[in-house]
């Protein structure tokens, strides 16, 4: 399949997994990329510049496909040294980055200059049109059912994407609630050229997290996920557990006088406990609604195979179908 996110990266078929915290090693994005797809290394998941150049290096060894590394400007609890990722970037010969967050144009010059692509993520046609404008190569649209930061106009993808084509020039990916080739297919007719999956991916066979997370992914609904620091205007949708409960009604007691320090210690720094020990319930971290679409752990090769496939009989077969004969 041919679709502009497939020609400007490169890649086989126009599927993305975009960089996840602790998510996102070399592991899962090699997987991704030689199943024909586009994978990303996570950036600020290593602690230093010097640790991205090694993941960046073993990713090259896992395969010879494109692969990105993701670099977020959130609003965090540090301030890590970007201009010095930017490098271990460019000097890891990396083409790609994906960007989310807080708007990258300051560090665009460095990123332009090395030849490399921007995707940048947005949730919003206001935030998406700036990144045109900043000289983001595309845009990755993520409606309000995606898990991470949502924004905080809570606009779903069936409205998200159509208005996005409405006014962008450059390609853009349908991200939030992706699981499916139908899905793939509903976004292409909205206006995207491809679809970026998180949730979905962490639930395989080669996403390097425990066991218990991709459990937890696929035991739960749609229902199941919750929307924490809306009052900081930082919304985040995550699963829910037992400390998710404990940050909602402290949310709830305080009101408008919550302040980031009386949730951090359940939203920040706990990613390695969570997916490398297997933690679930010791705090809050990102999770779609995609949920209710997750039954199953398979490998990356046979998931975007049957993403794939499901989106090519759609197209030709399903919906050729529904064309009234003369």
């Amino acid at each position: 399949m041919k679709t502009r996110i497939t020609e400007l990266f490169g890649i086989q078929h126009p599927v993305i997994q975009g960089g996840m915290h602790y998510v996102g090693f070399a592991e899962l994005a090699a997987a991704v990329s030689n199943a024909g797809g586009l994978g990303f290394v996570t950036g600020l998941t290593q602690k230093t510049p010097e640790d991205l150049t090694r993941e960046i290096a073993r990713c090259h060894d896992m395969t010879d496909k494109p692969f990105g590394v993701n670099l977020t400007f959130l609003p965090g609890f540090a301030k890590p040294p970007y201009p010095e990722y930017i490098r271990a970037i460019i000097e890891g010969g990396i083409r790609i980055v994906e960007t989310a967050g807080r708007s990258p144009e300051v560090y665009m010059p460095q990123l332009k200059e090395a030849g490399i692509k921007v995707i940048h993520k947005c949730t919003s046609v206001c935030h998406a049109l700036k990144a045109e404008r900043i000289g983001c190569d595309a845009v990755s649209v993520d409606g309000f059912e995606c898990g991470g930061h949502s924004g905080e106009d809570d606009i779903p993808s069936m409205i998200l994407l159509p208005r996005a084509a409405e006014e962008l020039s450059v390609p853009f990916v349908a991200s939030g609630g992706m699981a499916t080739g139908n899905q793939l297919v509903a976004a292409l007719a909205l206006g995207a050229d491809g679809i970026n999956m998180g949730t979905r991916f962490i639930a395989t066979q080669e996403a390097p997290v425990h066991q218990n997370v991709k459990n937890a992914i696929v035991e739960a609904s749609e229902l199941d996920t919750r929307l924490i620091m809306r009052p900081l205007r930082n919304t985040e949708r995550v699963l829910a557990n037992v400390a998710v409960e404990r940050i909602l009604e402290r949310e709830k007691s305080l009101g408008d006088a919550i302040k980031i320090d009386d949730v951090m210690a359940e939203v920040a720094g706990v990613y390695p406990k969570v997916m490398i020990e297997g933690d679930v319930e010791i705090g809050a971290w990102s999770c779609g609604m995609v949920t209710g679409l997750i039954h199953d752990i398979p490998s990356v090769q046979v998931l975007v195979d049957k993403i794939m496939t499901e989106a090519e009989y759609t197209i030709s077969k399903r919906l050729t179908g529904l064309q009234a004969k003369e």
